[in-house]
Formats: C-alpha cells, sequence, structure tokens
C-alpha cells in the first residue's frame, strides 16, 4: 500500500519560523515596503555505468538562506549558509545596502501584483519511494539489470546508464503572512546503446522522459524501462543500415518524444516575458514574440492551443507555490493559434498591468535570487483526435520523427533546426522503415502555421528536461512539456551528412 510522501523531518527541524521572524522583522524595521525570506535545501545524486563498469558516482547537497527586499522601490538581495536568527537579521540589513547602493541606477520604482495570502500552507510532489531511500546496491542492481540486455545484444559494442535524482526542500514566507514549505522529489534515467563498425559510430537510447517521480519509475510505475531497453538492439541495427534521406520538403508527423523539445524552445523560451521585454539578452537570447504582439500575433495554426501550469501530476515545473509565494495555476499562452499569455512573476504582471503573476518565478539555490522561469508548456491534444497511426495514414510522403537528439535556434527563437534519434519513411500512409541524416528545419511561425491536424488524447505524453539552463549567474531549472503526435505538412528537411561535408 502507497503512503503519501511527507515533508523531511531533517528539514523541518531547522529553525525556519526564527530565520524568518528575524530576517522579515529586521527588513520591516529598515523600511522595507516588502521583504521575503526562503530557506532552501537541494540534494542530488548521479550514476553512471559505462559497460558494466561503475564510471561516475557523485552526491550533493546545498542548504542556505537567502533575503529579498523591496527598499525605497528597489530590490536588494543577500544570502549565507549561516542558519541563526542573527546572520537572519545581517542579511536583511546586507540587502537593504545593496537596494541603496542600487537606488541610482533604477530610473523604476519596483511594484508587485497582488496576491492572496497562504499562511502555512505545506505541499509535496507526488511520489511513492524516495530514491535517497533506496540502498545504493538496490540503484546499482537495477542499473546493471537494464545495462545486460544491451551487451549482450548482437551489433551492440557498448552500453550506458544514467542516474540522476533529485529532492528540493523550499521554505518561503512575506511581510504579508504567506509562509510555505515544499518538497519535490525527481528523477531521470537514461540507457544507451552503441554500435561501432565499418559503417562508423552510431547510438540509440531510450525515450524514457525525466519525471517528478520517485524510485517507483525505475520499477515500472509510469515507464517499462525494461521493454524499451528489449527493442534498443533492433531499433539500432536498422537505424546503422538506414538509407541517407533526400533533402526536401516532406509531411512530417513528430511524436512527442521529439516534439517536446520545439516546444521548449520554440514557444516556453520565446513566451517569457523577461524576454520578450528585453530583460533577458545575454543568456540565449530575447524573443520574436515581443509584448506589442500579445492578442494579434499568429502564432500557428487554429488547431495549436498551449497551455502553462504548475499543475500536472509529475511534472518536473509543478509546486504548490512559486518562489514569491504565488499559488500554482494553469494558464493559455496560445489559444486556437494566437499569441494570448506570457510567463510572469509578480513585478511584470504588475508592470504590464496583466493581473495576478501566474506563478513563473523560480531559484535554483538560496545563494540565487528567483527570475522568471518557464512553468510545465504543453501543447493540447485535439478530445477527438487521431491516433498516431491514423495521422500517419494521411500522409503520401513524408517522414515519422521520433525522440529527440540535436537541436539549434537562433537569439530571438526564430530560426531553428532539430535532428532526432529515429526518421521512418512514410510513403503512402504506411512506415516504411528508418532513414537517417534527418534534421528538419523552420521559423517557428511558419513551422507551428503548418501543423494541420494534432492527436488525440491516447497520443499524449509528457516529456522535458531535467537542467534547463537561463540567467547570468547560469541557473537550471526542471520543466516539462506535454503534447500530443501531430502532423505538419511541407517542412523543410536537411540531409545533415551532406551539409556537413560542405565544411
Amino acid at each position: 500500500m502507497l503512503t503519501v510522501p511527507e515533508l523531511d523531518p531533517g528539514f523541518l527541524a531547522l529553525p525556519l519560523d526564527r530565520l524568518r521572524d528575524a530576517a522579515l522583522s529586521r527588513a520591516q524595521e529598515l523600511g522595507c515596503s516588502h521583504a521575503d525570506v526562503r530557506v532552501e535545501r537541494l540534494r542530488g545524486g548521479h550514476r553512471s555505468l559505462r559497460d558494466r563498469a561503475l564510471e561516475a558516482a557523485e552526491d550533493s547537497q546545498s542548504l542556505g538562506l537567502s533575503v529579498r527586499v523591496v527598499h525605497d522601490g528597489v530590490w536588494g538581495f543577500a544570502a549565507d549558509v549561516t542558519l541563526t536568527a542573527e546572520g537572519a537579521a545581517r542579511l536583511a540589513e546586507r540587502a537593504v545596502v545593496t537596494a541603496k547602493v542600487s537606488r541610482p541606477l533604477t530610473p523604476q520604482r519596483v511594484e508587485l501584483a497582488d496576491e492572496p495570502v497562504h499562511a502555512d500552507a505545506r505541499w509535496v510532489s507526488d511520489y511513492a519511494v524516495n530514491p535517497f531511500d533506496v540502498d545504493e546496491s538496490e540503484r546499482q542492481a537495477r542499473l546493471l539489470a537494464l545495462v545486460e540486455p544491451l551487451l549482450a545484444a548482437e551489433g551492440v559494442t557498448h552500453a550506458g546508464a544514467e542516474l540522476s535524482w533529485v529532492q528540493e526542500n523550499k521554505y518561503f514566507a512575506n511581510l504579508a503572512g504567506t509562509t510555505t514549505t515544499q518538497q519535490r522529489v525527481r528523477i531521470q534515467a537514461q540507457l544507451t546503446a552503441v554500435h561501432v563498425g565499418p559503417e562508423g559510430f552510431a547510438t540509440m537510447r531510450t525515450l524514457a522522459p525525466p519525471a517528478g517521480r520517485g524510485w517507483e519509475y525505475l520499477t515500472g510505475t509510469g515507464w517499462d524501462f525494461d521493454a524499451e531497453v528489449a527493442e534498443l538492439p533492433s531499433l539500432l541495427a536498422e537505424h546503422v543500415a538506414a538509407p541517407s534521406v533526400e533533402a526536401g520538403r516532406y509531411d512530417l508527423v513528430i511524436d512527442p518524444s521529439n516534439l517536446f523539445l520545439t516546444i521548449h524552445e520554440s514557444i516556453g523560451h520565446a513566451t517569457e516575458l523577461d524576454r520578450a521585454l528585453g530583460y533577458e539578452a545575454a543568456y540565449a537570447g530575447t524573443s520574436f514574440a515581443t509584448f506589442d504582439q500579445l492578442g494579434s500575433l499568429h502564432y500557428g495554426s487554429p488547431v495549436m492551443t498551449v497551455t502553462g501550469d504548475r499543475t500536472v501530476p509529475h511534472g518536473l515545473a509543478t509546486v504548490g507555490f512559486d518562489d514569491e509565494g504565488v499559488a500554482q495555476q494553469e494558464f493559455d499562452i496560445v489559444r486556437d493559434g494566437t499569441l494570448v499569455g506570457y510567463q510572469l512573476n509578480r513585478q511584470m504582471a504588475a508592470e504590464k498591468q496583466l493581473g495576478r503573476s501566474n506563478g513563473c518565478a523560480f531559484a535554483d539555490a538560496a545563494g540565487h535570487i528567483p527570475m522568471q522561469r518557464m512553468p510545465n508548456v504543453s501543447l493540447q491534444p485535439a478530445p477527438d483526435g487521431p491516433s498516431t497511426e491514423e495521422l500517419i495514414g494521411g500522409v503520401e510522403h513524408g517522414l515519422y520523427v521520433v525522440g529527440d537528439k540535436s537541436w539549434s535556434i537562433d537569439m530571438q527563437r526564430y530560426n531553428f533546426q532539430f535532428t532526432g534519434q529515429r526518421f521512418y519513411a512514410i510513403e503512402d500512409g504506411r512506415l516504411a522503415g528508418q532513414v537517417r541524416d534527418v534534421a528538419y528545419q523552420a521559423t517557428t511561425t511558419d513551422f507551428w502555421r503548418s501543423m494541420e491536424v494534432v492527436g488525440g488524447p491516447e497520443t499524449y505524453v509528457l516529456g522535458g528536461a531535467f537542467n534547463c539552463g537561463k540567467g547570468q549567474p547560469g541557473q537550471v531549472a526542471p520543466v516539462s512539456h506535454g503534447c500530443p503526435s501531430a502532423l505538419f505538412r511541407g517542412v523543410n528537411v536537411l540531409n545533415t551528412a551532406a551539409e556537413g561535408s560542405q565544411g
């Protein structure tokens, strides 16, 4: 019988309320109009096998306290690892000093969108077995059990396994009276088969996405790793023997295992309001989807509806409250092909008079200031939409794209190309074997406007990325992207081998 996970007693044993009271009362004495406190502990583990040997083992933990204030209309921030009431009060003082130093450089006063008070709220993500409660011998035995079938298969020269897991605990409080305590667990595993032969070097890896789940994910809940591993050698062998694609325009049926990454790069990052306003530029650029186009930009076809949300079970960006104390929500980003929303924090929501924040502030550690980060950004399926087989059946000459691999996109999130794990030729509505050396290329709007049909709910898969990077100093954030299979008409396809030979 599964039990509801509980907040880690070791984290709850920290002097959380005393730290809050000391920091917030000192900030109030110094005249701050807003102040918030975060105590954050991040535990991480990583193991990798190369063939049967343990290649890397890493365990990490960080714990710290931060205080953020608005003083005389300017942000101030300070962080430390000292968890005492005296240290918390000193952090409030340092944060105010930072705000005073920044005052001459800040022409626009900080205003924050209203948010209801959430007093003494607690939230724990949905998982069954905390990976930190699993014996080391059990972890390595499970990875070895997944690697063995690959090494025993004909045509597989080497095999690799990667396993990462995280437990994140956050305590947040602000002057308004909100106090939240949260715990999230997430896990990622990948198995890779490698072929080295006269044809050259080739790899094929599992498509299992990272998930907001516990150790049970590795043992059959939410994904069948054993079944996927059993298929890898034959898929790799077919890939090695596959003919090279002929460049040209193709109709594409794109599987969720590939489309999630295109969503991440061309919609998720492009609809971050700080990029659209030019506040974020140095790391991966701004956005073509500028604020003046809100409500009018023809982002994609009429069958395109994209939501942001912090609520979906097992989502990597699912939380009870963001790092500004804003409660979880679901909201529209693209509705019927038109841009209708952005990802917000409280400051941007107030600045652009967009009402309440939709809860997209996040910091990856106590030592970092929260910034606008992606929620789970997902393409919605058609309620009565077709199966993947029916989508393929509607294509006379095209490609079926499975799994992500490499990608590139420009600094405005507009011109891009993506490769994949596997590409299958489609002839007269049927799969006709793998082809290789494929990349699809488009502008963001041309691509999404070419989407003719989205699949039904049975084709929907929640993919995602464990470590999405943003900001300077750089921060990482986990994020999920759900999507159905979808049909795109007339997309430009490159032969990557031919492109590479052009030097």
